[in-house]
C-alpha cells in the first residue's frame, strides 16, 4: 500500500525516494496516449516543489526522475515517426523529368491526364497542414494510389518508393478511391439509349445485343466462417468484379464484392445497368 508523506507526496513502504525503474518504465509506456499532458503536470509539481523546503528533497528526487523519464520517451518517439525518407525520386525524377512515355509505361495515363485527374479529385483529397508536419499534396496521393493499383508492389516497396511511412499507402489508396467514387464514377460509367447500343453491335455483326459483358477474380483473404462460399475454380479466395461495355468500348456499369461462388447471371440480375434497360425498352415504341 501506498502512504502519503508530509509533503503530499506518494511513497512505497520499502522506497520512499522512487520506485524501480522497469516499474517506472511499464508505467511510462501506459501514459503515453496522455504524455504531454503528463509532462505539463510533472513540469508544474516540479516548480511547486523547487519553491518548497529542503525536506522534501526525496520527492523532488523522484519528480526529477519521473520527469526526465517522460522526456527521454517523447524524444524517442518523435524519432520512430520522424524517420528519414526520400521525396527525390518523385519531387525532382517524375514531375520534372519523365516524359509521357515513361509516364504510360509507369501510371497507364500521360501526365496532362494524370494533372487533370488531381484538379477534379482535389476538393475531396486537399488537406491542410498540421503544426507537426506537412499534408501530402493531391498529386502524391494520386500518384501512390494509382501505382499502388497498376503494379503488384507490396505497401512497403511503395512507401520507399515515394518516401512516406507504410501506414500510408494504405490510407492514401482508401482516400483515392473514394474520391474517385463519389466524384468521377456516375459521371464516367454511364447507361447509353439502349437502341443506339443494339444497332451499334448490330453493324459490328451482334444482332440483338445490348452490350458485352465480363468478369474477372479479385483475390482477397475470406472470413474464416465462409471460405467454401469465396473460393474458386483456380482454388483460391476471391470476389466477382463484372463490367458491361457498350458497341464503343464505354462503360456502362461495373459492379465487384460478389461471392466467386455466385453465377455471372445472378449479379447481372442484380445490378442498376440491367433495371435501366428494362425501363428504356418499355418506354420503347
Amino acid at each position: 500500500m501506498e502512504s502519503r508523506n508530509q509533503t503530499g507526496c506518494f511513497t512505497s513502504p520499502d522506497k520512499s525516494a522512487g520506485m524501480e525503474p522497469e516499474v517506472l518504465r511499464n508505467m511510462l509506456m501506459s501514459l503515453a496516449s496522455t504524455s504531454r499532458l503528463a509532462v505539463k503536470l510533472l513540469l508544474k509539481v516540479q516548480i511547486d516543489s523547487e519553491e518548497s523546503d529542503d525536506d522534501v528533497n526525496s520527492c523532488n528526487a523522484y519528480d526529477t526522475r519521473l520527469l526526465m523519464a517522460f522526456t527521454d520517451m517523447l524524444t524517442m518517439e518523435r524519432r520512430f515517426w520522424a524517420q528519414e525518407t526520400s521525396i527525390e525520386w518523385w519531387d525532382h525524377i517524375v514531375m520534372q523529368v519523365w516524359d509521357d512515355e515513361q509516364w504510360l509505361q509507369n501510371f497507364w495515363m500521360r501526365k496532362a491526364t494524370f494533372m487533370g485527374l488531381c484538379a477534379e479529385l482535389a476538393p475531396i483529397l486537399r488537406r491542410k497542414d498540421s503544426r507537426l508536419r506537412a499534408a501530402l499534396p493531391v498529386e502524391k496521393q494520386m500518384a501512390i494510389a494509382i501505382w499502388n493499383l497498376a503494379t503488384p508492389d507490396s505497401y512497403q516497396s511503395v512507401a520507399n518508393q515515394f518516401g512516406v511511412g507504410k501506414s500510408t499507402i494504405g490510407t492514401v489508396l482508401m482516400q483515392v478511391c473514394r474520391a474517385i467514387n463519389c466524384i468521377l464514377l456516375r459521371r464516367t460509367v454511364t447507361l447509353s439509349n439502349v437502341h443506339d447500343i443494339v444497332a451499334g453491335f448490330a453493324q459490328m455483326g451482334f444482332p440483338n445485343s445490348g452490350g458485352a459483358i465480363g468478369g474477372t477474380h479479385s483475390p482477397i483473404l475470406a472470413p474464416a466462417h465462409l471460405t467454401s462460399k469465396y473460393i474458386n475454380w483456380k482454388g483460391y479466395f476471391s470476389v466477382v468484379l463484372q463490367a458491361l461495355v457498350n458497341h464503343r468500348g464505354h462503360f456502362m456499369d461495373i459492379n465487384a464484392g460478389w461471392p466467386r461462388k455466385v453465377h455471372d447471371a445472378r449479379i447481372f440480375r442484380n445490378t442498376g445497368c440491367k433495371l435501366g434497360f428494362s425501363s428504356q425498352t418499355r418506354r420503347s415504341p
